[in-house]
């Protein structure tokens, strides 16, 4: 569907939903109505830019199509964001910086192409204190590692996501985080409400 087309989609529910809401309160003792399914939908709409990109988009943006394991260690990070007690943001911080260190690979020990000891999603390293191989190499283990470092950086949801990331990983390449926003927003908009 194109933007302009979903955009008009979305602004007419928008505003049937403002009207539905100005005509006084719901029935709450009766069966969902279509109504009430097109206000859900709106609320999940509702992830939209304003909520995962809220600074926009810096530079030009990368993509890659991911397969099975990538999808699923996107939805472990989105696991364990929820499980944190974390918001959508966080999510998606949290992928664009897995999409740059490993391309959402739980990578092990790379031998001569190994930056370090790095190693899993984040490339996060054991002898920085990360934790063990087996536990950084745990989707769940090292997104909770990550988002742990994020919610020890004082301002994190006001910052754009590359200082963001950058402040947590400490990257030889901080600038390169900000290519992934747009995907990382894209995933966590698809798969948060599943």
């Amino acid at each position: 569907m194109n933007s302009i087309l979903r955009k008009s989609i979305l602004g007419i529910a928008g505003l049937t939903v403002a009207g539905g809401l100005a005509a006084g309160p719901l029935n709450h003792d009766s069966a969902p109505t279509a109504r009430d399914t097109a206000v859900t939908t709106t609320q999940a709409a509702k992830l939209d830019t304003a909520t995962l990109i809220p600074h926009g988009v810096q530079g030009e943006q990368s993509h890659i199509d991911l397969n099975d394991e990538q999808t699923a260690n996107v939805k472990a990070i989105i696991a364990a964001t929820k499980k944190a007690g974390m918001d959508e943001r966080a999510a998606v911080v949290s992928i664009a910086t897995a999409l740059q260190e490993s391309k959402l690979e739980n990578l092990g020990h790379l031998g001569d192409r190994n930056d370090h000891d790095s190693q899993g999603l984040f490339q996060q390293r054991p002898s920085s204190g990360w934790g063990t191989v087996e536990q950084i190499t745990d989707p769940e283990y090292s997104t909770t590692a990550f988002l742990k470092g994020l919610k020890q950086v004082d301002g994190w949801q006001d910052m754009p996501l590359t200082v963001a990331a950058q402040t947590v990983q400490v990257s030889a390449y901080p600038d390169h985080y900000a290519q992934w926003e747009q995907q990382a927003a894209d995933l966590v908009a698809q798969h948060w409400n599943k």
